[in-house]
Formats: C-alpha cells, structure tokens, sequence
C-alpha cells in the first residue's frame, strides 16, 4: 500500500472515537455563526487532547491515555441515506489531488517515490536485471506521490459516514452537549428544554436515530458568552447558578467572540479549521480549473453540501432534526444507483461555489486567547466529565459481568432466554447461512459485554477490551448470531494488534472470517470494506504486502455492491492499494503493480474519476512502455487520450494519441483506423483554440529524413523522333558511387585546363543532385529562376490509406544581392510568391505500409540564401478502406475522386537531417560529432545559361571499329548567351568533332551519295597498290605538346551561343575495340560571359551506352627485310597484317572488304603491297582469314609532322590524313601511349634513369613507330535492304618482331577463342596458375639488353647465283664468288667480327646440304659507322655437286667504344642455298 501520513496505531485509534453530540439553541448558533462556523465545526480543531490522561481500570489500576482524540457532532436524528453517502466520498476523491497539482505530461506524471534500494533485491532474482532500469526511473522521478491522500480522506470520509449499528457500540454516543447563550432571556430554562429534548430524542420511539451508548447519557451543560457583545457579570450569575444546579464537574462557561467582525481584518490570524472543513466540502478550485467545460461526477452535480455554511441547511440542523448533512436533495432520485456518468457543469456555478468556500474566512471574530479558551474548554469536559463517566459505566459493567459468573451454567442460559425474548434461533442449515436477522433486546448480557469492551477499546484499554471481545464472540457463535460474531472477531482481532508490547500475534483469520461473514452471510458490504481497510493496513505496518494485496482485491468484485450502488469507486481505490503493495515488497513486482494500476484506472473511469483514472494509466504506463509489449501500449495510450481529451487537457490526449501512431502498431487495420479517426478529431480541437498559431507536428506518416534529396534544375526534356537529349541526371536515376567519383574527375579536369593546370582554390564541384551519399558539407548553389526539387520519401506504418492533401514545402528565405562587390544585409522579408514560387500537390494519397516518393518544387524568382525546414499538409482518411478479400478498395482510385471520413488537419513535419559522423581528429574519434549536413539550404545565385545537348541518329550498336558520323544539337535555353564550350572524356578515342583540317579536304560526291563518314577521292589505276603519301600535324587535331587529349573544345561559330539560339554540328564516332556494352560518359562544360562571384561554369552531363559486337581480329607483325636495296639503304622492313573475320553474323554482316591498308609515322611509311591480288578486293566472309604483306621504307623527312602512307585496294582512296580518320588515330595513338607510359611508369620507373647511352642505342635498333590503320566495309543485310558499314582499326608497331594486336591480348584471345571456349578457360584458371614468389629487383643496376636486341645491330645479306654450272672433270673444284652485304641499323660505330670457321655439328645438315669450304681469310674483323652498308667479297670451294647452304658464317657485332660486354652473335634470318651443276 502507498506510504500514509500517520501511522497504523494512530489511524485506528482516530477511527474510532468518543462520539459527543451538541444540542445548541437558536442564539447559541448564532454566537458561532459571526464566525461562518457551527458549534461542532468550531470546536473541531481542539478535540485531540494534548496531553496524558489518567483513568482507573475496574481493578483500580491506572492506565494512561495517550493522544485521545473526540469527536463533537450535531444531532442527527436520520440516517445517513446512500446518495448522500455516495456523493461525499465521490467528492472527496475527485477533490483530493496529488500535492504537486494536476496530470501535466502524458508519460512520465505521476511517478510513485518508491524509495528502492539495490540492498532490498537480491542478484539471484531473475527478472531485476530486465527491470532495473524502470524501477530506478520510477524511484528517481521528479513528480513525489508516495503518498494517496484520495485514498486517505476517502478512508477518513468512509469511515466517519458509517450509520450506527446495533450489533455494536463504536458509533454511539457517549455525551451529550447542551449549549445555550448567555443572552439569552432565561439560559437556565432553555437548558432545561434541551435536556428534555435530548431525552425525547433518546428515549422516544418516534426517533431510531441516533444511537445512544447507555440510557444514563451524560449531559454537559455550556454556556456561551460573547464577549465582545454581551455582559460578562450576567454570564458569571449564571453560570454560578448553573453551577450550583448541575455541579462544577458537569457545566462550562464559554466566552468566543473577544473581537468584533468589523475590525482587525488586517491581523494574521490562524485558521485552523479549513483543513478540518475541506475535508468535508466538496467546493475544491483545483478540481475545476480545466476549462470551459468541467467533469462532476454525480448524476446529481447541482447539489453542493456546504457543511453548515448555508443558512438554510444550518437552521434544519439546530431546530429540524429530520435533516442530516448526507441528505440528498427532495428532487433528487435516491434510489437510482450511481453509474458514474460525467455531466457537465458551467463555470460561472462553480466560481460561485468557489467563492462560498474559499472566499469566506472562518474565526474571525476569535483570538488566539479565544482558541485557548475552547482548547481548554475540550480539556476540561474530557477531564471532569467524559472519562469519569466512562469510567464509571466500565466498573457498573464489570460488575454486571462479574455477578453473571457467580450463576449457575442453566440459570444464565435461563435469565438469558428470559432475556432474549425466546428468540434463541433454531439450527438449521439455511438459517445458519441468515442468521445476521437475530436481535438482541438492549439489556441482553451479550450486548453489556460488547458494551463493555467497545468502551475500553475507546479509552485505549486494549486487553481488556481484547479479552471481552473474545468473551462476546465466543457468546455470539454459540447463539449463531453471525453479524454480532463478525463485529466481535473483527474489534478482537484490532485489539489484539494494538496492545502494548504485542503480548499475541494478530489473528489475521479473525480478520477473515469477518469480512467472509459480513459479506457472504450478512452482505453487509460497509462493514465488510471496514474490516478489509483496517486488516489491510495492518499487515502492511507488518511488511505482509502479499497478504494485504490478496485481501485489497478478494473485495474488487464486479458483483459485489453495497447500499444499491455499485462498487466502481471503492474497487479502483483498493486496487490501486493493492497496486502499492505489489511494488513495496522486498522483491517488488513491477508488472503486478502495472497491471493493477490498469484495473484502478478502469474502475475510476467507470465510478467518473477521469483524472484519477489518467494517473493510475499514466503510472502504468511507465512500466509498459519501451518493454515490447505493443497492443498494451496501444491500450493505455488510448484510454489516456480519450481521459485527458474529456478532461481538456488536449495537449496530453494529441500526444498519447501520437504515440499509438508512432509505434509500429500490431493492430488490425480497422483499430488503427479507430485510433486515427481519435487522433484527428482531438487534433482538430486543439487547433480550433488557437487558430493563429504555430502549425503543430504531426506523426504521419513518417518521413525518412536521411532518403532525402534536392535536386537543383529543370527536368530533363524527354526524346523527340531521332533526337535524343542528354541523360544528364535526374532523381530517377540512383547514386553510383564510382560513377559520381569519375563525374568530378572529370569536372576538375576540364576546370584545370580552363586554368592553365591549376584547380583554384574555391572550386567546388557541381552536385546537380544531393543525398545521403554526397557531400553536403557545403551550401550547394542553384540558379534564379530554375526550379529546386525536394524529393521527400514518406512511409504509412499503418494498415490503412492515408490521404495528404494540399502538400508543400515550409521554407525561409533572406534575399541577398551577389552582384555586388559586398553582400546586402542579411534580413527576412515577408516572403511572399514573389519571391519563392512553391508548387502544391492537391492529393497524395499513400496506401497501406507503402513508402512513396513525393516531388515538391520550389521556384526561386530572386537571389538570396534559401533554408527548406520541413513539409506542411492536410493528413486525412479515406472512407471505406477496410479490405475485403484481399483487396484493397482504395486502390484504383484517382486523383481527386478521393473520398474524406470528414476528418482532416493541417500540420508540419520539419526535414532535419543529421550530418556525417567526423572522424578525422582525436577528439572527434573519442566523442560523438555530426558534421553539417546542408542539402536543404541552398544559395540562390544570380542568372547564368543553360545549355541543352540533343543527340541526332545517334547509334546504340556498332560493330567493334565501325565509324559513324551522327549530329549533335547545342540549344541555349537560358537568357544568357553562353561560351567556351567543351567536352571532357576518359574515352576521347570514341568520337570527334573533326580537327581543323576537316573543312579543307573536299567531299567526294561519290562519298556523299554512298554516305561515306570518310573523306575520299578517286585513284588512277596506276596506283594500285602503291602507296599514296600525305601528311598531318597532331596539333591540327588538338593533340599538340603538353595538351589533354580527354578535353575537347567544341567548335561553335564565333565561340559563343546567344540566349534562345541552336546549332547542329557533326559528330563522328568510333566502335570501341572490345566488344560489349559500354558507358562513355561526357561532360559537356560552359561558362557565362559575365563573371560571378559564386558560380562560374556550369556543366551537363550524358552517358552513352553502346553495344558493340565483333568485326576484324588484326595482328601486325614487323621483320627486318634480308634484301639490301641497290642504292644502298638498308632502311627497310616487312610488315604483315593478318586480318580475321571474327564476327558470327549476329548483327547481320555478310561480308567485310579489306579497302585501305594505311600507315602513319614520323620515320616510317608503307611503300607498296607486296602480294597483289588480280581482282583488287579484298574480301573476308565469316571466319575466313588473311594475310597481307607490306614493304615499309624511312621517311625522308623528320619533322615532327605524321607521314601518312595509303595502300588503297579500290577505286577510292581514303584521305587518312583528314578527319576523321585522323582524329580516331591520333586520339587512340594518345590513349595507346598513355597505356603504356603508365606501365612503364609502375614496372621501370627507376630502371629508366640507370640506362646508359650504350643500352639506349641497342634498344634503339629494335624499336620502330609505326602505325597501322586497317579501313574496312562492311555489307550488312538489315530489313531486306544492304546497308554499306565503315571502321578502321589501329595497330601500334613498337618492336621488330613483336607481334601487336588491335585490342587488348586477353581481350583477344577471347574473341579468337570464342565465347563458350574463353569461358570454360576462365572457369579452369583460378585451378591452373600456382602462387608464385618474385624476388625482387635490384634496380641499382644497369639493366641489360635482350638477345633479342642485340641481335638486331647489324643486318647481313648474302649475295650469289641461285645455281652454279661447274665441270668438275676438267676443274675438281669449283670456286663460287659470294658477296656478304653488312648493314648497321644502329645510330654509333660498330665493330664487327665475321667468323667463317663455323661448321655444322648437325647430321641431318650435312646429309641435306653438304659440306664446302670458305676459301681465303677465316676472319674478318670491320668497324662500321652508323648506318653504313659494306660489302664483302668471299669465295666458297665445293668439290662435288649438290644443294649447299651458304649461311654458315658467324657475325659477332659490338659497339665501338664498348669492350666486349653486349658481345653476341648476329642471327641469321633464313638458310641461303645455292645449286652445284655439273656439265
């Protein structure tokens, strides 16, 4: 049970008390009235006895009374009726509030201090852990209600309003008070006619109420003297007189009123009866103080008992006996049970009965000497008069009781039946069970013992009255009497607990076979809840809280009633008793009290308690919430709502409402449909009493603050017919990543080359789209006039549709000015349209736990610093959107057939998003910081243009190779005209503008008819396979020194394009080598004319996505050529192509035709073909192969212009050196040369710098920079019409006898493989390759050359006849000239050994090509100068006839000023063989 003011022994002895009745004349009243007081009301606060009493105990004994308290009352000569009853403690509940005021906050008021130490719970309980936490929050609460002063006054109330009963003495009286006025005419003649009405009051039939202790009552006669009105001498002669009738010890003279009503209002005077009075008045101005509308709960709410105050009422209590303060109303039903039905009741009533109660000050006509003066009075009635005679009816009792031992067992069962009226009750079963109906007449000697001890129970003798009690009891069940026997249980089992020293335990089973008597037999429910209230208290002061809890609720029952009410009041006080003692046991039990707390707060809201009802929830509610348990926390928070919305505190019902729709709620979508409907009719209530303020949040739906985006710009402008716009970017499309990293790569690219090679310093990225992914750390940037997009992503946790309607953004502007050299003072203006232009969505409808995207725009008509705070909106429902079978009806439904329940509010929801966690220092690492997050304020910057890019017959599939030429379309749609326009690449190889030499080469008509992408002209037939020369400049084609071949300038007349203008150039595009799919991104990049200060480019964005599939394998082969020139030139090579058709007629080409071999070097060129072919095509169907071989010479001139070379094997030649074949060139050229710069960079950065000139010069003779460039046609057969497809393909020659690849090897490998083949090889390899372990090189040293290179220093030629006729019969041997040509391919001297010892150890050789000899010197050593050719004269001797080969020598070659470190041999590229005839 909850902690009470005092303690258990004083509780009981309060409860029951020496009843004193006060019988007052007219004029007495009137004395006590100057002071709004009645006589009983204003002796109230001086009943307790500050001092010990001394009495003597029939065995003249003494005992000590400690702290004895009386208690004074008017006469009542009526019962109390069970209306008047039942709306006093009603009242006296509903008043009496927790001390810190009302229910303020929904979840955490009315928290219980319940003072839990971790010393009180053991570890090994296993449920503390998991409530620890919530009992360390209950303990630790700010609101301290330990105590329930409700259920204290309501205790005090109950028990003081019990009616008087026969089977027991407690509530009699014992005294009666005569009080009479000492202005009156004759004061000892009045005395005399209340002594004679008492007695008619006692004695008469004609009164059955009240209850009088014993015939002989006490009469104490006062006088009441008004001192400040009356004459003291007359009021001392009377009252000598009275003492001479009545005696000292039985009269009183009074004197009260020592100052005057009129003066002295100033003084501070205590009152020490409002306490006293509130407890009875139901007038409490805290309880009403809600609002316009207020709960009473009484049927019966316009009657006010005023405990006196009224004139009216007052006077039936002097003079009209028949009226009792309890007494409800004549018009008033009283024998309708209570329902606890709210009525309402107005406010200017209540202000009235305020003013009755508190405004009227009560003593103040009394002084502190006047408060003595009645102090003393009490004292000296209790000493002189009260005790005395209770002392003496104790000993004429016990005497009684004392003779009655000395009869015989027969003669008292005699005198008793005598007595009793022959009314001793016959045993039978069913009026065992009903025998509360026996009565004993007044002179029974049962009674006189229970007399006996009800009087030593008063005076606090416990063990005697303990041990008449047990006498009666014993007396009682003998005789059956069930209600008699109950009484003497119950007072025994109290008696026995409060005796001093606690001589015997107390007999709890006394306690319970009362209360099972008096409510199962007797079905007294009064009598009953006294004993529960009494036992329960006591076990409580004992620490027995399982016990006091089960006996609380055992008188809960729903079907337990008393007096023709129901029992709602009474069930909701004792469970929330029974609640307290859950939580103050050793172990407490948490959920035991939660879940009583729920019971109380049901029955108070049924017995009309709405505020008790809302803090036993609230309570519970503490417990419930965060522990998972869902549908109860939905079931609190909706009995709190609808008690606060009944009690007008909206602010509490809007919040406990939100809660239900905050939580992922498990309820049925028709109970969530219940709680919304609540919610927004609450929520518009509270709206309607402040139409002008702020705009409340609202719970729904929910918003994901972190999936917002802002995207900056207009949409983008879908395709029409063959154009196509550029991709840009859209909120459609998701965040890569990788992709946004190469965007901005690409951005920094092109700024820093519009910054001659530096980035400045305030450069920050354009971010056309901002989310959780991107940077926000910085104010993002949006243009005037173009509109900003905030993509809100909004999710119904409910099971039913949610409609918004008029939805938009909530935003604050403050306009600046950017355009001048300071900014303008920040200020907020009255932002209107025109300023901030904001579009409204009129429905949104969000279906059941569906998360969708809503699109809100903003249109900014004017520069300055934009802050987007949150959404506003109408939240409604649909009506009929239960669903049935399955489906659910709103779906389908348009826009604007939406049909309203009739409920919508407006609210907000703001947009905060948190930043980025920072990690970068020690101190954020070890703390918890969010950086900022700015996405939802951006700077609105001054006017700048906008460019458009459109895409005409641009392709979607190319072969691998293939040349397209298609348009692109720049439109400036801004009113800014717009400059220095480019676009930026990773993939610069994949189309082109067109270099500067474009517009000087012609174009063939015969091009133009076929449609040629290239540029031709017509060949003469004489120059069929001969190459035909030209040359070009890279710088022509932006390639020059230093420049970034990734960044293109885009060729627009006068480089500017005006506001509204539009202009098609031609683009031509290149397959890419791999087959695929391919994303080419391009970032098109243009400024304004005019500088600002915050934005200084913009760029557009488009990704391309091409399909290539196969066409032509080539591979390029360069050999050093054997054959020396006549003139002398050693300068030249063999170069094959061997060209594949790879593709598989997936793309429906038929055939491919080999039409131009081209080369383009700075130092080589092709010269001719070498293997002609008669019908000058060259054609490839599928999976056919060919081989192609070339002469390639030195060029004569070495500037740094491209020789370019073409071998044209049709009627039409391809001007190589004109875009765009050059273009492609040059761009692949540069990406092939930045390829391997980079992996010469990773694999021989620091081998690089220890070369010597020596290494430098070897590895110079096999190098060789040419490039191939195969131009092919392909005939490709698509919707029955044969379309003619263009494409070159490029080779890079590096190395003499190296083969190169048009594409990358492994790429190629798969495409020579096959697909199916490349793939079961991909599949094996992880299972093939071993893990291997490289050393590491030392790269301190010089590396090496290769065999391979060395090799390559000199170039030998042996010259002879074919065959040879000899006649060996007249010469035996035949001497052969034989020249050996030696040519040095290096740029340094070369010594040179010729070796012609060499012999073949090979059988095989000599059987083949038999044996000679050289004839003259063996060894030859030369030093050749760079480039020299130097010829030999050698003689061969054979002796017989035969096939010989000639390639016997050896050639060792080094360089000059070397020793003979690089020494090696010379190889022979083929045998040289020569015929021996005979004739």
């Amino acid at each position: 049970m909850a902690q009470c003011v005092q303690s258990v022994q004083e509780f009981i002895q309060d409860s029951f008390v020496p009843l004193v009745a006060a019988l007052c004349s007219e004029e007495a009243e009137r004395l006590t009235r100057k002071n709004n007081l009645g006589f009983s009301e204003l002796v109230k606060p001086f009943c307790r006895l500050t001092s010990e009493v001394h009495m003597r105990d029939p065995n003249n004994q003494l005992h000590i009374i400690k702290n004895l308290k009386i208690a004074v009352n008017n006469i009542i000569t009526h019962s109390p009726q069970p209306g008047g009853i039942r709306k006093l403690l009603n009242d006296v509940v509903s008043v009496s509030q927790p001390a810190e005021g009302l229910v303020t906050n929904v979840i955490t008021a009315g928290d219980y201090d319940l003072n839990i130490s971790d010393r009180s719970v053991t570890a090994s309980v296993p449920w503390y852990n998991n409530w620890k936490d919530t009992l360390m929050e209950l303990n630790a609460s700010t609101f301290y209600s330990a105590t329930t002063p409700w259920f204290e006054a309501y205790r005090e109330s109950f028990l003081q309003s019990m009616p008087a009963s026969d089977h027991e003495f407690l509530n009699h009286y014992v005294a009666c008070m005569l009080v009479v006025s000492s202005s009156e005419p004759e004061p000892v003649e009045q005395f005399l006619k209340l002594s004679q009405e008492q007695h008619r009051i006692q004695h008469s039939s004609e009164y059955a109420y009240p209850k009088w202790f014993i015939p002989n009552t006490l009469k104490y006669y006062v006088l009441l003297h008004d001192v400040s009105a009356g004459e003291e001498q007359r009021a001392d002669s009377v009252y000598e007189e009275m003492k001479q009738r009545y005696g000292t010890q039985g009269c009183y003279l009074l004197k009260i009123n020592s100052r005057g009503s009129n003066r002295g209002a100033d003084e501070q005077i205590p009152d020490p009866w409002s306490q006293y009075l509130q407890k009875n008045s139901i007038q409490n101005q805290e309880s009403y103080d809600d609002g316009p509308y207020t709960v009473i709960s009484n049927k019966n709410a316009d009657h006010l008992i005023s405990d006196g105050l009224d004139n009216d009422i007052q006077d039936g209590l002097s003079n009209n006996f028949k009226a009792h303060p309890l007494q409800l109303d004549h018009l008033s039903d009283t024998s309708s049970s209570f329902d606890g039905t709210d009525y309402i009741r107005t406010t200017s009533s209540l202000h009235e009965s305020k003013k009755t109660s508190s405004g009227t000050p009560h003593g103040a006509c009394l002084t502190l000497t006047d408060h003595d003066r009645i102090r003393q009075f009490i004292q000296e009635f209790t000493f002189r008069g009260l005790l005395p005679h209770i002392e003496k009816t104790i000993r004429q009792l016990n005497d009684q009781l004392i003779s009655r031992k000395g009869l015989s067992r027969s003669l008292f069962s005699a005198t008793k039946k005598w007595f009793s009226g022959s009314k001793v009750p016959e045993k039978s079963i069913n009026e065992l069970k009903n025998t509360s109906g026996l009565l004993y007449p007044p002179e029974a000697p049962e009674l006189q013992i229970r007399k006996m001890a009800d009087l030593c129970f008063l005076v606090q003798h416990y063990e005697l009255a303990y041990s008449c009690y047990h006498t009666a009891k014993k007396d009682f069940l003998n005789d059956q009497a069930m209600l008699y026997a109950a009484g003497a249980l119950e007072m025994a089992a109290v008696s026995a607990f409060l005796q001093p020293g606690a001589p015997r335990p107390y007999p709890a089973h006394y306690m319970d076979t009362a209360i099972q008597t008096y409510r199962d037999i007797c079905k007294n429910m009064v009598l009953a809840e006294r004993c529960v209230l009494l036992s329960a208290e006591i076990l409580k002061s004992q620490s027995k809280y399982s016990d006091a809890a089960a006996l609380l609720i055992r008188l809960t029952s729903e079907q337990l009633t008393w007096m023709g009410m129901d029992s709602d009041l009474r069930s909701a006080l004792l469970l929330e008793q029974a609640a307290h003692c859950f939580i103050n046991m050793k172990s407490p039990m948490v959920r035991k009290f939660a879940f009583h707390m729920i019971l109380a707060g049901h029955r108070y809201s049924k017995a009309g308690q709405k505020k008790h009802a809302l803090r036993c929830y609230c309570q519970a509610m503490q417990v419930y919430k965060g522990k998972g348990w869902s549908l109860a926390e939905d079931h609190i928070n909706f009995t709190i709502g609808r008690q606060s919305f009944t009690l007008r505190q909206l602010d509490n019902a809007v919040s406990a409402f939100r809660h239900i729709l905050i939580n992922d709620s498990k309820q049925p979508a028709a109970q969530q449909g219940t709680f919304l409907r609540e919610y927004l009719y609450v929520y518009k209530n509270v709206t309607q009493l402040s139409p002008d303020g702020p705009l409340p949040q609202l719970p729904l739906p929910y918003i994901n603050n972190s999936a917002t985006r802002v995207f900056f710009g207009h949409d983008r402008r879908p395709a029409e017919g063959e154009k196509q716009a550029a991709t840009h970017i859209s909120l459609d499309q998701e965040y890569d990543c990788e992709s946004s990293h190469q965007w901005k790569e690409l951005e920094e690219q092109v700024v820093a080359v519009v910054n001659k090679g530096v980035i400045p310093s305030n450069f920050q990225p354009t971010q056309y789209c901002l989310n959780s992914y991107s940077d926000n750390s910085k104010f993002p940037l949006a243009v005037v006039e173009e509109p900003v997009t905030v993509e809100v992503a909004f999710r119904n946790p409910l099971k039913i549709p949610l409609l918004l309607t008029d939805l938009s953004l909530l935003w604050k502007f403050q306009p600046k000015d950017f355009s001048a050299k300071h900014n303008g003072a920040t200020k907020e203006l009255a932002c209107g349209n025109d300023m901030i232009g904001a579009e409204v969505i009129a429905e949104f409808l969000i279906n059941s736990e569906e998360t969708k995207l809503a699109r809100l725009k903003l249109f900014p008509h004017q520069t300055g610093e934009l802050h987007i705070l949150g959404v506003v909106y109408n939240l409604g429902t649909i009506q009929g959107t239960v669903m049935i079978d399955g489906i659910d009806p709103s779906i389908g439904l348009q826009a604007g057939k939406f049909v309203y329940n009739g409920i919508s509010v407006r609210g907000r929801q703001d947009l905060e998003i948190q930043g980025p966690r920072l990690n970068n220092t020690k101190e954020e690492k070890t703390s918890i910081k969010y950086g900022p997050d700015r996405r939802l304020d951006p700077i609105i910057t001054e006017e700048m243009p906008l460019l458009e890019v459109f895409f005409i017959n641009f392709p979607t599939g190319l072969l691998c190779g293939e040349i397209r030429k298609a348009y692109v379309e720049f439109v400036n749609v801004s009113k800014c005209p717009l400059t220095a326009l480019k676009v930026v690449s990773k993939h610069p190889e994949f189309f082109t503008f067109g270099g500067n030499t474009g517009v000087l080469t012609p174009l063939n008509p015969s091009a133009s008819e076929n449609c040629s992408a290239y540029k031709t002209v017509v060949t003469d037939s004489t120059s069929v396979c001969t190459a035909l020369m030209s040359s070009a400049s890279s710088v022509n084609f932006g390639l020059g020194t230093g420049s970034q071949p990734e960044v293109i300038h885009v060729p627009l007349p006068d480089s500017v394009l005006l506001p509204g203008a539009s202009i098609q150039l031609p683009m031509w595009l290149h397959g890419p080598d791999e087959e695929g799919v391919h994303e080419i991104n391009f970032l098109f990049y243009y400024e304004s004319i005019k500088k600002h200060s915050k934005m200084c480019h913009r760029v557009l964005r488009h990704t391309a996505v091409i399909c290539t599939s196969r066409s032509l394998n080539v591979r390029a082969t360069v050999c050093r050529s054997n054959a020396l020139e006549d003139e002398g030139k050693g300068d030249n090579m063999l170069v094959f192509v061997d060209v594949e058709n790879i593709n598989t007629s997936e793309a429906g080409v038929k055939e491919f035709h080999i039409v131009q071999v081209s080369s383009n070097s700075k130092h080589w060129k092709l010269q001719k073909a070498v293997n002609r072919f008669e019908d000058k095509d060259y054609k490839l169907a599928s999976r056919e192969r060919g081989k192609l071989c070339f002469k390639a010479v030195r060029c004569k001139n070495s500037g740094e212009n491209y020789t370019f070379a073409d071998v044209v094997f049709g009627n039409e030649q391809i001007i190589s050196s004109a875009s765009p074949c050059a273009d492609f060139f040059f761009r692949s050229l540069s990406s092939e040369l930045k390829r391997t710069h980079a992996q010469s960079n990773i694999f021989q950065g620091a081998a690089k710098q220890s070369f010597d000139e020596a290494v430098r010069l070897i590895q110079k003779c096999s190098e060789v920079d040419l490039n191939i460039v195969v131009l092919w046609k392909a005939y490709v057969v698509e919707d029955s019409k044969q379309l003619i497809l263009e494409g070159q393909h490029h080779i890079v020659l590096h190395t003499v006898g190296k083969e190169a690849f048009s594409f990358p090897q492994k790429q190629g490998f798969k495409k020579i493989l096959g697909n199916s083949d490349w793939e079961g090889l991909e599949q094996e390899s992880p299972e093939m390759v071993l893990l291997k372990f490289f050393r590491p090189e030392n790269t301190s040293l010089p590396t090496r050359p290769t065999p391979e290179q060395l090799s390559n220093l000199i170039k030998t030629s042996l010259h002879y006849p074919e065959s040879f006729n000899h006649s060996f019969h007249q010469k035996s041997l035949c001497l052969v000239p034989v020249t050996l040509l030696l040519s040095n391919c290096s740029e340094a001297d070369v010594d040179v050994i010729i070796d012609l010892r060499h012999k073949t150890t090979s059988p095989e050789a000599l059987e083949i090509h038999g044996s000679f000899t050289w004839l003259g010197q063996t060894q030859y050593k030369l030093q050749l100068k760079s480039q020299e050719v130097y010829n030999l004269q050698l003689k061969a001797c054979f002796v017989r006839t035969g096939v010989y080969n000639l390639g016997t020598h050896r050639v060792f070659a080094k360089l000059a000023d070397q020793v003979t470190l690089f020494e090696t041999s010379q190889q022979n590229s083929m045998p040289a063989l020569i015929i021996i005839n005979n004739i």
